[in-house]
């Protein structure tokens, strides 16, 4: 039986309040489960993203436009990620609502596989941006 999940709808980004992250708001479902489940994941801002922005596109100049979007792209493609690392993990096998942290603390282990992510993914996320900005 397949027990991948499937994400049924992502909303966000949502800027938490009182904590530098963004967060994005996950309905996954299984085809053994009768309704989909919620997940908030949430992506630090320094500690992960303004990090990887800055692995995979160095000092990026652009107009304070083009970096939200950049931004944004690049914020929603690591909340995806970070879902496919705890889904790996096993932290989304039981179904209640859940909450992906932010690598960071506790589960700084988890930022290396992250990270190397990004180095494999460097080239065709900087020609996404590039099309999609006009970097």
């Amino acid at each position: 039986m397949d027990a991948r999940i499937q994400i049924a709808n992502v909303t966000g980004p949502f800027r938490e309040p009182r904590e530098q992250v963004f967060s994005y708001d996950y309905s996954i479902q299984r085809p053994s489960w009768l309704t989909a489940q919620a997940v908030r994941v949430k992506v630090a801002i320094p500690e992960e993203l303004d990090v990887l922005r800055g692995k995979i596109f160095g000092a990026v100049a652009g107009t304070p436009g083009q970096q939200l979007m950049i931004s944004k792209f690049l914020s929603r493609h690591i909340a995806d990620e970070k879902l496919r690392i705890a889904e790996a993990d096993g932290m989304l096998a039981e179904r209640r609502d859940t909450m992906v942290a932010p690598f960071t603390g506790p589960l700084a282990h988890k930022f290396a596989r992250l990270d190397a992510w990004a180095a494999e993914q460097q080239e065709t996320l900087r020609a996404e941006i590039k099309t999609r900005v006009g970097l």
